[in-house]
């Protein structure tokens, strides 16, 4: 036992001896490392290049308004359109911000306790943890591959340290919200506003940019808020988090905050736009792709926005009462008679009586509306059809349909290009028709048709229409084809009602203001191999077109109290003309 007491004081004396030694050298060990982490890091981050974006990113898509403004319809790849951060309300920033990363503005682009919690959470196997900064999110979505490895985690922090020295927190905040993922297929806020609300992002309240930074920790849960109570119930506690830290930090005052309320959410999922807007996107499309000098691939890959010339309230009005459809064996046997209305309709319309017509099989009634400005020609309304998604075609703009006596008052005169073989032309497009009467209208200057008024990109004005007008008539033609108008109805508006024996009917209804043209035809449906084949209209074709013709052009031309036309001059016109006052603006 005395020998082994020994020799354990022996080794204690040791140990005390070369303490120090030891120490130094595991220091030493340790200092070197770091110094060989550090080196290594700085290398790393010298290598490392800031990427371009993914294409995927940098795609957006078109969006088309109406002449108000109001959300037409969309063309493109992605629901995305890049907009500059001063177009983002500073309120709407900050709300990211509390929601996302409260200190992005001063922190260095990356979070070591996020970074260290994702990394755990990969080598252990558990589940995948978030939390990075902005400027991560931004670089995960928009530079790197979402997948998840401490590679690839190394790199987002590497590049985002790296961001962060050499871009401004503005440019890094507006990239991030120009890619950032809202729910609903929106990329970005302004497709998210729209997608959300109906408004552009620069019109968001405080209530509305809250609710949508809200949303951006879980979209595709959140997306349903509006439609689903439960969820909009975890919405609205989320929502109330984030207005609370913008009050703590001073992004809204306390006033703001008090008077918040919850904002109410577009109904999701929304109906297909298929429909009759497709229409008038097709049209736009064309003529926007035209007047850029791109192929309408592109236009719908570049993020532009474009007013067009219509009027949405007048053109759904119109679909309401012009809806298309098959009507099954609508003929009637000779003889059996209609209500009493019909038969005046039919009368006042001009129209035979085609309650005396006999027909058999199915018959689809085809009804194409235009509506345009005398002088200017600019399209309000362009209804061709019913069900873009059973029918491509436009009959309005590019259907041709048996004129019959609806140009006998272009007969015998001298008509200028573009109307030249006007009268000579045996199925003009519903277009071309009503372009004809607004030259008569404006008193014999013809005006190009066009459905684009502005083209915009990132707040930039790249296109806006002038009117293109030329003589094509004489005033004093002009003026015998209104003589003999309003002669016929002894009353302002002028209306002209052709048709083609029974096979078509035409009605155009105009005055200084405004021309609208309705055109109605029938025909028996394609059957395997056999073709469509023309058909008589039915006896209600009169009473339709002139329901179609009345409805559409109250709905247009200003009715409401106190709308003076001389009030809205237009360059475009004659002296002394006015562009028509829309009643639903």
């Amino acid at each position: 036992m005395a020998g082994l007491r020994r020799r354990l004081v022996k080794r204690r004396i040791r140990i005390r001896r070369t303490r120090g030694r030891r120490l130094r050298r595991a220091l030493v060990v340790l200092l070197a490392l770091l110094a060989n982490l550090v080196g290594a890091a700085v290398v790393a981050y010298h290598l490392t290049k800031i990427p371009e974006p993914h294409p995927e990113t940098a795609m957006q898509s078109t969006v088309f308004v109406d002449d108000h403004g109001d959300y037409l319809g969309r063309r493109g790849p992605v629901d995305r359109q890049e907009i500059p951060l001063s177009q983002v309300p500073r309120y709407v920033q900050e709300a990211v911000i509390a929601a996302e990363n409260r200190s992005f503005r001063t922190d260095t682009g990356v979070s070591p306790r996020a970074i260290a919690r994702a990394a755990w959470a990969t080598v252990s196997g558990g589940d995948r943890q978030g939390g990075s900064t902005i400027t991560q999110q931004y670089v995960k979505n928009a530079l790197l591959s979402p997948e998840q490895t401490l590679s690839r985690k190394a790199r987002e922090a590497l590049i985002s340290i790296k961001l962060d020295r050499t871009r401004s927190k503005d440019e890094i905040l507006q990239g991030y919200l120009n890619t950032v993922y809202f729910g609903r297929g929106a990329a970005g806020i302004q497709s998210a506003a729209r997608n959300y609300f109906g408004v552009d992002a620069k019109d968001l309240t405080v209530s509305q940019g809250a609710a949508l930074a809200s949303v951006i920790n879980i979209p595709s849960y959140y997306e349903k808020a509006g439609s689903d109570p439960k969820v909009t119930a975890k919405l609205v506690d989320r929502w109330e988090w984030v207005l609370d830290a913008m009050a703590h930090s001073g992004a809204i005052t306390s006033a703001q905050r008090a008077g918040a309320r919850f904002p109410a959410f577009r109904f999701y999922p929304p109906g297909d736009t298929d429909g009759q807007r497709q229409y008038l996107i097709d049209a736009a499309a064309s003529e926007a792709a035209d007047r850029l000098g791109i192929t309408e691939d592109q236009l719908a890959r570049g993020g532009y926005t474009v007013r067009t010339t219509f009027d949405l309230t007048a053109q759904d009005a119109t679909a309401e009462l012009a809806a298309d459809g098959t009507e099954k064996k609508t003929g009637e046997k000779t003889g059996e008679k209609t209500a009493a209305g019909e038969k005046a309709a039919d009368a006042k319309a001009g129209g035979k009586k085609r309650a005396e017509v006999k027909t058999s099989g199915d018959v689809r009634v085809h009804t194409a509306v235009v509506a345009l400005v005398p002088g200017d020609g600019a399209v309000r309304v362009l209804y061709g059809g019913a069900d873009y998604a059973s029918q491509p075609f436009n009959d309005a703009r590019d259907g041709a349909v048996e004129a019959g006596t609806a140009l006998q008052p272009f007969s015998g005169m001298k008509l200028l290009a573009p109307l030249t073989d006007l009268t000579r032309t045996a199925a003009p497009t519903p277009l071309r028709l009503a372009s004809a009467y607004a030259t008569a209208a404006a008193h014999g200057v013809y005006a190009t048709p066009y459905t684009v008024a502005k083209i915009t990109r990132a707040g930039r004005t790249l296109y806006e229409a002038h009117p293109r007008t030329r003589t094509a008539m004489t005033r004093a033609d002009a003026g015998m084809v209104a003589k003999l108008l309003y002669g016929r109805l002894d009353a302002a508006p002028a209306t002209r009602t052709g048709a083609a024996g029974l096979r078509t009917l035409w009605q155009t209804t105009y005055d200084e203001h405004l021309t609208l043209t309705v055109a109605l035809f029938a025909e028996h449906p394609a059957k395997g191999k056999k073709a469509a084949l023309p058909a008589p209209l039915p006896y209600t074709a009169g009473s339709r077109s002139l329901s179609v013709s009345e409805g559409v052009w109250s709905k247009i031309v200003g009715t409401a109290e106190g709308h003076d036309p001389a009030a809205e001059p237009n360059p475009g016109l004659p002296t002394g003309q006015t562009k028509p006052i829309l009643a639903t603006r």
